[in-house]
């Protein structure tokens, strides 16, 4: 009798704790499709006074994340510790996550979270392209891949299969662990399907980018006119603890100087890294250290940043206020969404940015919100201002100094 009295506790406590998650993580109350008909005509103005300077058929979006979860449907999965309850904060994220993708049956989740997605993108007043971003398994050095290390899969096959699927909103983004045994291989594979961009989580998946047995690797890039798009800085949305080190910016040195084109995934905003450069080693913000290779003069061709995450809460908004006032870097600033994150209530906090934006800009967007995450995240990046100072609308397009 006692057990079931505990187990009766843990299940109150449990439903209790769902309907908070879906309080406080999931996204709009509207359908997309409604915002022209019912948003009220200063916010669709708004919207509207937004896109002005734009070239709406060449927007593109760079960092959108496909989730899978059925691994039978899709080749996708996550960690087993985030669907159990007594992984509390692996099982956390993992709802908050449900919540913010609208679904509403886990054993369908793929196919929920691609149709919520399409139903975003096609409701749009633009007509963009989201490189779609698969995310490789964890190996260890010795090419062995390491599965309690791997908080979550998608497959390439997956993201190549929806962007073929709907070409008209998408474009496949692999991502290939370089210690695979069959990394190379699988380099080729993608080259020959024209494939551009390769994604790493280096702090997620245990990748050291400086690490000199990648250099293969590196000059396959190069000769399969591949670009990479890694992650930099502190990772919190997954699990990363042991490997943060990786996001170093400073270790980007090494497939840089090989000539690689680089992409640093949200500018490095967020933690602090070594800084390898100093005898001290001491710890710096590592968007400095990613300014400090921004700066220097033979990585101008080469290397690129996403501006995905900047507006996000846990964002130092000395960030954002630089980014805006540093016009010599906005030729290679790119957009991206980090979809679902702008999807989470609690992750874009208007009340932070009010340096940023007028009191009847906050209130426009708060209504776009109810209606559309993804459009809520670019109409808000297109008026963030400081001093005069706003994003180029060359970032929010697609950048051809990527091309090789």
């Amino acid at each position: 009798m006692k057990n079931f009295y505990l187990l009766l506790i843990l299940f109150f406590n449990i439903s209790c704790f769902e309907k908070a998650i879906n309080s406080i993580a999931g996204s709009s109350k509207f359908e997309p499709k409604d915002f022209q008909k019912k948003a009220t005509p200063e916010t669709i103005q708004y919207v509207q006074n937004s896109l002005s300077g734009l070239d709406l058929n060449k927007i593109v979006d760079y960092h959108t994340h496909l989730v899978g979860m059925n691994e039978k449907e899709t080749g996708a999965f996550v960690n087993p510790h985030m669907k159990s309850v007594w992984h509390f904060k692996e099982n956390t994220r993992y709802k908050v996550y449900l919540s913010a993708l609208k679904v509403n049956n886990p054993e369908k989740a793929d196919s929920e979270s691609v149709a919520r997605l399409l139903d975003l993108v096609k409701n749009l007043p633009y007509k963009p392209k989201h490189f779609l971003l698969a995310f490789d398994k964890h190996y260890n050095e010795s090419g062995e891949v390491n599965l309690a290390k791997t908080e979550f899969y998608t497959p390439n096959e997956y993201s190549y299969r929806i962007s073929e699927e709907y070409k008209e909103y998408f474009l496949p983004c692999i991502s290939i662990h370089p210690y695979r045994k069959d990394a190379i291989k699988e380099l080729e594979k993608w080259g020959k399907l024209k494939v551009k961009i390769i994604k790493w989580l280096p702090n997620a998946q245990g990748i050291d980018p400086s690490n000199p047995k990648l250099e293969k690797f590196y000059k396959k890039m190069i000769e399969l006119k591949m670009v990479l798009l890694t992650h930099a800085g502190e990772e919190r949305a997954v699990e990363a603890d042991e490997d943060q080190k990786y996001g170093n910016p400073l270790l980007l040195r090494y497939p840089l100087g090989l000539g690689v084109k680089v992409i640093i995934a949200h500018a490095a905003s967020l933690g602090f890294d070594i800084d390898l450069d100093d005898v001290n080693k001491i710890k710096l913000p590592s968007f400095d250290l990613f300014l400090r290779l921004m700066n220097e003069k033979k990585y101008q061709k080469n290397l690129f940043a996403d501006i995905s995450a900047v507006v996000q809460f846990n964002r130092d908004k000395r960030i954002l206020q630089t980014l805006l006032e540093r016009k010599d870097l906005h030729n290679r600033l790119v957009h991206g969404s980090d979809y679902p994150l702008p999807a989470v209530n609690l992750v874009i906090r208007l009340s932070k940015l009010k340096k940023f934006l007028s009191n009847e800009e906050q209130i426009h967007l708060k209504e776009i919100y109810e209606y559309n995450p993804i459009l809520f995240e670019f109409i808000l990046k297109r008026n963030l201002n400081f001093n005069g100072n706003k994003f180029s609308d060359s970032i929010f397009m697609e950048n051809e100094n990527l091309n090789y």
